[in-house]
């Protein structure tokens, strides 16, 4: 009896090796071994009911890959951690993500997306920038879906009537923003200062509008202590300090922000592409202080037009999806030519289509569209970082606090500095 026994046992090893061995082999997509079936897109809120239509075209002529849309809060912070979740707990719910810009690197490094064949896409097509905010490390984990960038919007009736140009510098946009629009009963300046994702952008835009940048090397170093970052952290500060920026801006998000400029109470404000269509006649909400009063430039910088943060969106694969083949040939249908024009024509979004932006008809019905396309063409990425997520509530707070509380450009710079070295280690 001792034999079997020992023969048992002898059994049970073995089996407990192949599991272990079984268990460390790289999972593949699970389910259908073809990739292919239905599909669930996953979305922030779509304003517009745009969307729907969209994808019905595409289940009308797919009736075996269907896509059934889920529209998460509109909030950003929100769509990533309900994202997150899922995607953590390793859930096939979600098979093509519609994602921010700057999760693209989160995602790709904790392995929630795959990577995709750029050669499927028309990627040559795209604005060129947009396409490094859907790469991580060299390779393309995504595809650029909708594109965005910030703008300076100005009460163009007061400058025409005082005869001055727009601003193209921030001296000229503090010089007016403290004597015009006293003048006028207006506040200077605001952008999104609330400590939340609005706040990253616009403090990322200060300091590589003065050629410095917060991150390296992908997130791995910390370089916000440059001469140039500092000059652009002193922008926002000093704003505050001396009242060309409004305290109440720091309340503001896009919303708080552009209905304060739509009302008349600011001169200057910097928001994204959606505010100026509806500060124009005939758009929705549009109200009947600044109709038609309205004018775009791309934002200034120390001495010369600035650089933007690239927003929008980029469309990626779940590695958790059981259709992954499917979920391609979807974002190849969502980044057509065709598509693409209705997402700016329906859905009110800049696409990331070049030739859009140039086509007659559209500007005409549009005329953002060629500063918009100036504007993004010089912006950048958001930072990069796998541990995006906290290094941007990081950013927020410390920035928040220091704009709230009169903090110097030096003491900003050190708490920055330390805080973002304890996320991102030394390099």
């Amino acid at each position: 009896m001792r034999w079997k026994r020992a023969a048992g046992r002898a059994l049970l090893v073995c089996s407990l090796l192949l599991a272990a061995i079984a268990g460390a082999q790289p999972a593949g997509p699970r389910g259908d071994t073809d990739g292919r079936g239905p599909m669930t897109l996953v979305t922030g809120g779509d304003l517009t009911g745009y969307l729907r239509g969209v994808l019905g075209g595409w289940n009308a002529r797919h009736p075996r890959e269907k896509v059934t849309l889920v529209e998460l809060p509109d909030a950003a912070d929100e769509v990533r951690a309900q994202m997150a979740s899922e995607l953590r707990s390793g859930s096939d719910r979600f098979d093509v993500l519609n994602i921010d810009v700057a999760w693209t690197s989160e995602f790709a490094a904790a392995g929630w997306i795959t990577p995709v064949d750029g050669r499927r896409f028309p990627l040559g097509h795209f604005l060129p920038p947009v396409v490094d905010t859907a790469t991580f490390r060299g390779r393309l984990y995504a595809v650029p879906y909708v594109t965005n960038a910030g703008l300076l919007y100005y009460r163009k009736d007061i400058l025409a009537r005082e005869g001055v140009r727009p601003p193209r510098t921030w001296g000229e946009l503090a010089h007016l923003a403290k004597t015009l629009a006293p003048k006028y009963g207006l506040d200077g300046y605001a952008g999104q200062f609330l400590p939340y994702e609005g706040l990253t952008a616009n403090v990322t835009e200060a300091v590589q509008s003065a050629g410095g940048t917060v991150l390296a090397g992908e997130g791995a170093r910390v370089t916000v202590d440059s001469a140039a970052a500092r000059r652009g952290l002193s922008f926002l500060l000093d704003g505050v300090r001396e009242g060309w920026i409004p305290r109440r801006a720091l309340t503001f998000k896009e919303e708080e922000s552009r209905r304060a400029f739509q009302d008349g109470k600011l001169l200057f404000l910097r928001n994204w592409p959606y505010a100026y269509a509806l500060a124009h006649p005939g758009a929705p909400h549009a109200g009947g202080k600044v109709a038609g009063k309205v004018g775009a430039v791309p934002l200034p910088g120390p001495d010369g037009p600035g650089s933007s943060v690239l927003g929008g969106s980029n469309l990626a694969v779940s590695s958790h999806s059981r259709h992954q083949k499917s979920a391609a040939d979807l974002i190849a249908y969502l980044t057509s030519e065709p598509v693409q024009r209705r997402v700016l024509t329906e859905g009110a979004l800049p696409p990331v289509w070049a030739e859009l932006y140039e086509e007659p008809r559209l500007v005409r019905r549009f005329p953002y569209l060629p500063t918009l396309e100036r504007s993004v063409l010089t912006a950048r990425p958001r930072l990069k970082s796998p541990r995006y997520d906290q290094v941007s509530l990081a950013v927020q707070a410390v920035m928040h606090d220091a704009m709230e509380h009169g903090r110097s450009t030096g003491a900003t710079v050190a708490r920055l500095r330390r805080e973002l070295t304890a996320i991102v280690g030394r390099g």
